[in-house]
């Protein structure tokens, strides 16, 4: 089992910047792949950025290219996410999910808000 716990999210100026975090506990050696995702109040649940730990390869919504990175620390059980420029339209709640299998996610964190004002 794998565990996982975000933090970072917060209420932000449209323009601003917030970096979430997700830490994973548990048996981190089992996880292949971790991405961050979003859900908006009335939208579908949508993936926002991914990435491979085995050979960090990454891949990023088309609504957020250029505007985020995601990373992990050198012990690969901390995810990042780093949001710039933000606007009205990232406003959701965050979750953290990692797997044993590209592509598909076998652990959810239970989300971290992230608010923007204009």
């Amino acid at each position: 089992q794998v565990q996982l716990a975000e933090s970072g999210g917060g209420l932000v100026q449209a323009g601003g910047s917030l970096r979430l975090s997700c830490t994973a506990s548990g048996r981190t050696d089992t996880i292949i792949v971790m991405g961050w995702h979003r859900q908006a109040p009335g939208k579908e649940r949508e993936s926002v950025a991914s990435i491979n730990l085995m050979g960090d390869t990454t891949y990023y919504a088309p609504s957020v290219t250029g505007r985020v990175a995601i990373s992990t620390n050198n012990a690969k059980n901390t995810l990042y996410l780093e949001l710039n420029s933000l606007k009205p339209d990232d406003a959701a709640v965050y979750y953290c999910a990692a797997g044993d299998n590209p592509g598909r996610y076998t652990y959810w964190g239970q989300g971290t808000q992230v608010a923007v004002s204009s």
